[in-house]
């Protein structure tokens, strides 16, 4: 495990506990930011469809892939530069939304995005 693993794991890990704490606290905009943000860095890790290994097919059923295992391919693995870039567009995205419902005259729902983008950029700084 290199030390780019590791700070992943252990970015994923203080953002975990933080949930669990968000949650017993019952702070409901900490918590959906934080599973929002464990959600965007599993999306980063999944493989697309044209990655998958070519593999012997079915000569029954026309499409099928056969053998042990060829349903499983490896997820990427994040670097922790890549974690954080994750992490920056997630708070990019909620502050260019705050920006948009500040020009609609919402101020409450920008407030809460930009305290939303707050608590993320903990994880980046």
């Amino acid at each position: 495990m290199s030390a780019s693993d590791s700070g992943v794991i252990t970015l994923r890990a203080r953002l975990r506990a933080d949930l669990k704490q968000a949650m017993l606290a019952r702070e409901a905009d900490v918590t959906a930011t934080l599973r929002s943000a464990l959600a965007a860095l599993d999306n980063a890790e999944a493989v697309a469809v044209s990655d998958a290994p070519a593999t012997a097919t079915s000569e029954h059923v026309a499409g099928t892939l056969v053998g042990l295992g060829v349903g499983e391919i490896s997820r990427r693995q994040l670097s922790l530069g890549d974690a954080h870039a994750v992490l920056a567009a997630e708070i990019a995205e909620r502050q260019d939304g705050a920006d948009e419902l500040d020009r609609a005259g919402r101020a409450n729902d920008a407030a809460r995005l930009r305290r939303q983008a707050a608590t993320l950029q903990r994880y980046v700084d």
